[in-house]
């Protein structure tokens, strides 16, 4: 059994493409339940997201509708694998087949598999090491098995997926290092200056999308007295409501820089928001207290000499900005150690379907092979009526055992090797039929 994956990526296809290509909830429930029919139970997990589109399917004919008794062994080439699959999608999406063939890469076997854990890894994001793809993999995983719709390879091929990725978080450093500027600014400079943000009045300038994700992190970090402070005060309270802060407008900025522990700048505004003589009107007012003052915005709402204000800690995007780079640099001396680490789950993962697929093969042939042994030596013995005395008697029976691994060393090689390939030469079938092994096992 082979596992298939058909998909496109942000490193083959456009955002124009890939939306053309997404799979909704309806498109996922839709494949999960009629894969089966069509390919005569089949399995198959859809991992959809805004950066990737992915179908994993392993079992059945793959044939263009056939089941497995109307396409005859049941096991297609490669060209009909991939021309199924891509009907498949193109029949789940109403797309026509040419557009889905041309932009959605079909991978089978090892490459499949190799795939699969680089993307649970993260290895193969946009932002290396990001993560939340591999909750992403486990959900689709988890709808696949909640609609009957996985099997014994796609629960093997998840699952050691899952397992690969948990050591190359635990084994590297390549998922601690935060890539984008709030991150960095929440998660690395925050606690430089307080133990935690429970209790801290939190004053948030902005409510675009850099507000959004950096409101995100404040609420991981525990934040818990969030204010935002934007001019249009529609998109302020939207945010409000789904992060738990109170809402200001621009107008009253002054007061909640006086109240304020954090300050947070991530609007658009042409010019500082507060100037720097009357900041140091109000930093007079705080009594001391220490502001930590977060400029994430380009052009910056704050001037560069409030840093100098006592009790001001100032960092703006620029030194946020090479924090970020500084730690993409880690990420990417980390990236050869996470590829070893995946390298290892795959051949591991590989091993584990060799013996689970050829072991009983392999334990059959060898006892036909010994049952003969027996019978062929026990003739010879009998033949030669006690001519031979216990020395040679053994070195009759080594040579019979020699002869025998000699002869089965060839076809038990070749056959770990197939299982290796993802048995693409159908060794394991010729097998059973050339040595009549039966085909129970």
């Amino acid at each position: 059994m082979t596992l298939q994956m058909i998909g496109c990526s942000h490193h083959d296809a456009a955002v124009e493409i890939r939306e053309q290509l997404s799979f909704s909830s309806e498109h996922c429930a839709q494949a999960l339940a009629t894969f089966g029919e069509r390919f005569d139970g089949a399995e198959l997990v859809v991992l959809s997201t805004c950066n990737r589109v992915e179908l994993y399917a392993a079992g059945g004919p793959f044939g263009s509708g056939l089941t497995a008794s109307e396409s005859g062994a049941g096991s297609l080439s490669d060209d009909q694998v991939r021309n199924a699959l891509i009907d498949f999608v193109a029949a789940c999406l109403e797309k026509p087949a040419d557009f889905v063939g041309k932009h959605m890469i079909v991978r089978q076997g090892r490459e499949a598999v190799d795939h699969l854990f680089l993307v649970a890894a993260s290895l193969d994001s946009m932002v290396v090491g990001e993560a939340q793809i591999l909750s992403q993999v486990k959900q689709a995983y988890d709808l696949s098995n909640v609609a009957g719709a996985t099997g014994p390879l796609t629960h093997a091929a998840f699952q050691a997926a899952n397992r690969a990725a948990k050591r190359v978080q635990t084994e590297t450093t390549i998922h601690r290092r935060r890539l984008s500027v709030p991150s960095v600014a929440v998660g690395e400079v925050v606690p430089e200056v307080f133990e935690t943000l429970r209790g801290k009045r939190v004053v948030l300038c902005g409510a675009g999308e850099m507000a959004e994700e950096t409101l995100r992190y404040l609420k991981t970090g525990g934040s818990d007295n969030l204010c935002i402070v934007n001019r249009g005060q529609e998109r302020a309270q939207a945010l409000a409501q789904v992060f738990g802060a109170d809402t200001r407008s621009l107008n009253e900025l002054h007061e909640q820089i006086v109240a304020a522990d954090l300050l947070i700048g991530t609007t658009s505004a042409e010019e500082p928001l507060v100037d720097a003589a009357t900041f140091a009107q109000l930093n007079a007012r705080r009594g001391g207290r220490i502001l930590l003052v977060l400029d994430l915005a380009v052009p910056r709402d704050f001037e560069p000499v409030i840093g100098d204000e006592p009790g001001v800690y100032l960092y703006q995007i620029d030194d946020l900005q090479a924090a970020c780079n500084r730690n993409r640099r880690e990420r990417e001396k980390q990236w050869p150690r996470a590829k070893a680490i995946l390298d290892e789950e795959v051949n591991r993962f590989f091993e584990s379907l060799q013996q689970r697929a050829t072991g009983p093969v392999i334990q059959r042939l060898r006892q036909r092979a010994d049952q003969v042994k027996s019978a062929e030596l026990q003739r010879l013995l009998d033949k030669l009526n006690g001519c031979t005395d216990a020395s040679m008697t053994k070195e009759i029976e080594k040579s019979f055992d020699r002869l025998t691994n000699k002869l089965l060393h060839p076809p038990m090689a070749s056959l770990r090797d197939d299982a290796a390939a993802g048995h693409s030469r159908g060794l394991l079938e010729a097998l059973r039929h050339l040595f009549n092994l039966g085909d129970d096992l």
